[in-house]
C-alpha cells in the first residue's frame, strides 16, 4: 500500500525524507545523526544516496541507482539526485516550445544539469554551494567567520565583513546561473535547500523561473510509481 512506502535521499550534508501522511507526501530534512522519524519503517523505505550512508539498515533491493533512471545519454556515474531531478522536470514542466531544461540544484553544491525536451542529457556544471562557500572561507582564512544568519544585503558593496561574505557568495551563484541560462532556449528550474534564496534573486532578471525545492524527492516518488 502506498501509505506504507516512504522515501529517503541521503545527501551530502542532510537526510531528505518524503513521508506519506493524510493522503499526500510531506517533505522534510534532518541531520544525518538524528534519530529515524517515528513513522518510518526501514523495510519499506525506498532510498537513494549521494552522500555518506548513515548507520541505518537500508535494504539494498530498495535502492534507486542512476542506472535505473530512464533518460537518454545518462552516464552511470551521474549523481542519482541529478538524474531524479531531470526525470521529474520532464514530467511536470509544460514545454510547448520544446526548450531545453536547465535544472539548478542549490544544495551543498550548486549543480547545473541541462537536458533536451526529449529527455537527453546535454551535460552540466558543479560549483560549491551557498553554505559550502561560506564554510570554506572560514576554514581556509584566518579572520573570516561564516555568518550565523543568512539575510542577503540589498547593497552591492558592504562595510561589515559578514555582509560582504554573504553578498559575494550570493552574487557568485547568481552569476554562475546567469552565464549558463539562455532564456530564449532554456527553461530554468530551481530545486534544493537554497533554491528559494537564490531563485528570488534571479526573478529580478527573468520571468517564469520555476522553483520546486523538493523536485528530487518528487522524482523518487514518480520513479517508484512508474
Amino acid at each position: 500500500m502506498v501509505e506504507d512506502i516512504n522515501f529517503l535521499l541521503v545527501g551530502n550534508s542532510r537526510l531528505h525524507w518524503a513521508e506519506y501522511l493524510q493522503n499526500k507526501y510531506k517533505f522534510y530534512h534532518t541531520q544525518s545523526n538524528n534519530k529515524i522519524p517515528q513513522n518510518i519503517k526501514l523495510n519499506n523505505l525506498i532510498w537513494a544516496s549521494v552522500g555518506k550512508l548513515p548507520y541505518l539498515f537500508l535494504k539494498k533491493e530498495n535502492e534507486i541507482k542512476t542506472k535505473d533512471i530512464k533518460l537518454k545519454n545518462l552516464p552511470d556515474y551521474f549523481g542519482v539526485d541529478r538524474a531524479l531531478g531531470c526525470l521529474e522536470a520532464l514530467k511536470i514542466i509544460e514545454n510547448p516550445l520544446q526548450k531545453n531544461l536547465l535544472i539548478a540544484d542549490c544544495g551543498t553544491t550548486l549543480s547545473l544539469t541541462k537536458l533536451t525536451a526529449k529527455g537527453s542529457i546535454i551535460g552540466g556544471q558543479i560549483t560549491p554551494g551557498f553554505l559550502t562557500q561560506l564554510k570554506s572561507m572560514e576554514k581556509y582564512t584566518k579572520n573570516l567567520k561564516a555568518p550565523k544568519k543568512y539575510e542577503i544585503p540589498l547593497e552591492d558593496f558592504l562595510i561589515r565583513t559578514e555582509d560582504s561574505m554573504l553578498k559575494g557568495v550570493y552574487n557568485s551563484l547568481i552569476g554562475v546561473i546567469n552565464l549558463s541560462f539562455d532564456q530564449t532556449k532554456d527553461i530554468l528550474i530551481m530545486c534544493g535547500g537554497d533554491s528559494e534564496l537564490i531563485g528570488d534573486g534571479l526573478k529580478q532578471y527573468y520571468k517564469g523561473i520555476i522553483i520546486a525545492p523538493n523536485l528530487v524527492m518528487q522524482g523518487m516518488i514518480s520513479h517508484f510509481n512508474n
